[in-house]
């Protein structure tokens, strides 16, 4: 079964054909966040795909992963090209080098999962939080309900 909905004025489609990504989303919707795990290597992997990108074996299984970690990188966006964006302007998508698997492949790589900024309830983040965001500052996953059966992952800032 495919999935279709609306985020924002844009349009999401997953194929049914695309059972990694369904697979991922279906863990998102229960705000439980899980990364394919090789059944060789044991190296968790992201994007979803179907092979490893270390050792190329196409057996994996999900592993429920903290959504923590630190801000890699980040852009805010201080114009929307989407009218729908408008009146949350400026707004900040956040790249995270997630805690898990820090350093595992090289001494500085990580796993690195994009995300809009948003508050602790899913929504994009007031213009304070955005000021507030930096390299390095620790965030945690949030999850931002799009339709039945899908949620987004996002971040929120995490002062704990």
């Amino acid at each position: 079964m495919s999935i279709e909905a609306t985020y924002m004025g844009s349009r999401l489609h997953i194929e049914a054909a695309d059972a990694d990504n369904l697979a991922y989303f279906a863990h998102c919707a229960r705000h439980d966040f899980h990364l394919q795990s090789c059944t060789a290597c044991r190296k968790l992997r992201y994007p979803p795909t179907s092979a490893c990108p270390w050792c190329a074996t196409l057996a994996s299984e999900w592993q429920a992963v903290p959504g923590t970690g630190r801000v890699h990188s980040l852009t805010v966006v201080q114009s929307a090209l989407s009218p729908a964006f408008r009146e949350f302007v400026p707004y900040a998508v956040l790249l995270v080098d997630l805690d898990t698997q820090l350093g595992h492949l090289e001494s500085d790589d990580a796993l690195r999962v994009i995300g809009n900024l948003c508050t602790p309830d899913g929504r994009l983040a007031p213009a304070g939080d955005v000021g507030a965001v930096r390299i390095g500052r620790r965030v945690r996953m949030v999850f931002t309900d799009v339709a039945p059966g899908l949620a987004l992952p996002q971040w929120t800032l995490d002062d704990t």
